[in-house]
């Protein structure tokens, strides 16, 4: 979750903040459709994330449908760009305007899903940054749950801000605040992780968690980016984290695996490390029989093949750089959720055009993977591909959608 993740209230609320008082609050969506009753918070604990907004957003829906994913975890809420302690999607859409992420989640509700929101991750300012205080902070937090009925939020703590002393104790006492005002709400915190669990700064975030009396919960480390050639160097370096979770808030190991999580990155990682298919499996049984609380990857964008399968060499935000099929990786966080994942296509598949009057380009397939600048026909026009694209129908998500319409044949 580094550099490819950068494609990137109330008054009364914030009075109680201050006072360090709380209140039941019950989040009521606006521009979302509240989901009609909250998800397990297993699910909550599986979701891999999605940037909605960058990174060639793949469909939820049809990822929902191949590999019976429920949730999804929505990255990332900064501060603007411009300044300012009010939150936006990758620091420059504002959440109290905003209508195309509001829409995502609507379509997931719709199928039966639910969403997490993540805060922070590598790049952009932070809100912990920008805000003057841990109730500022909080209540800029507050008015992304509102908007979007949220049950469930992740704090991305991170480089650069994670070595901010001044930020990380506003982002922790805004978490602390907002797990007070709104029971029930599901809280991670994701930070780096090294063959040590995590490093300095890391073991900084959990003694402030500690100083505060806040328990989120999980705390997940993101054991790539750091040397990590394998799984068996993942899972050694989780069991080493919950040693620091067991020497820093004096819980029992299986305290300490209930509370703790794992958040990969499928295929090459920014550094060339590979996290295969097999690795996610070997990971996922360390997890399950530890009894961990969290099992989430970076990212879904990524979780389909390249053009070549290795992509050349080179590390993507659209796509994982090993052999797969697509959602291959979301699977795996299905079967943590607890769930089993289709083996089959589902049993209706989106119509196939056989393309009609003198259209001369093949006719489009849900079945086939195009990329940016191939054509193909259906209704009665030519479309080309804008980036990579499967099982999306031409014109069915408008201008947003991966398809040019290049007119009537």
């Amino acid at each position: 979750m580094k550099r490819l993740r950068t494609l990137l209230c109330a008054a009364a609320g914030t009075a109680l903040a201050a006072a360090g008082l709380t209140a039941a609050f019950v989040p009521q969506a606006s521009g979302a459709t509240a989901a009609q009753s909250a998800l397990s918070s297993r699910w909550y604990a599986a979701a891999p994330y999605l940037m909605p907004l960058d990174n060639d957003p793949p469909d939820a829906g049809a990822i929902m449908d191949a590999s019976g994913l429920k949730a999804f975890q929505l990255a990332f809420v900064l501060a603007p760009n411009t300044g300012g302690c009010t939150p936006t999607w990758d620091g420059t859409a504002p959440v109290s305007a905003d209508t195309k992420v509001a829409s995502v989640i609507n379509a997931i509700r719709a199928k039966g899903g639910d969403v997490s929101v993540s805060i922070g991750g590598y790049n952009g300012t932070k809100l912990g940054q920008a805000c003057s205080d841990a109730a500022s902070t909080a209540a800029a937090y507050q008015q992304v749950i509102t908007k979007y009925g949220l049950k469930a939020i992740d704090f991305d703590l991170e480089e650069p801000e994670y070595e901010n002393t001044a930020a990380i104790a506003h982002e922790i006492g805004a978490a602390k605040i907002l797990q007070q005002n709104n029971p029930g709400l599901f809280v991670s915190v994701t930070t780096a992780g090294t063959s040590a669990g995590t490093g300095w700064f890391g073991q900084q975030m959990l003694n402030e968690a500690k100083s505060q009396g806040f328990t989120p919960d999980n705390f997940s480390i993101m054991p790539f980016d750091g040397g990590f050639s394998n799984a068996a160097a993942q899972t050694s370096a989780l069991t080493a984290f919950n040693g620091l979770l067991r020497s820093t808030f004096g819980w029992d190991t299986a305290t300490a695996y209930a509370h703790e999580g794992f958040s990969g990155m499928n295929g090459r990682s920014d550094t060339g490390e590979f996290f295969s298919q097999s690795d996610f499996q070997t990971v996922l049984d360390y997890a399950t029989s530890n009894g961990m609380g969290r099992f989430t990857f970076w990212s879904l964008n990524r979780d389909r093949q390249c053009s070549p399968p290795d992509n050349n060499g080179r590390t993507s935000g659209t796509c994982s750089s090993v052999p797969q099929s697509s959602w291959d990786f979301a699977k795996y966080s299905v079967k943590f959720a607890g769930a089993t994942p289709p083996t089959t296509p589902p049993t209706t598949p989106p119509p196939t055009d056989p393309g009609s009057g003198d259209c001369t380009a093949t006719a489009w397939q849900a079945t086939a993977v195009y990329t940016a600048g191939n054509l193909v026909s259906y209704n009665g026009h030519t479309w080309k591909a804008k980036w990579w694209t499967q099982n999306e129908t031409p014109g069915s998500t408008g201008e947003w959608g991966a398809w040019e319409d290049e007119g009537a044949c």
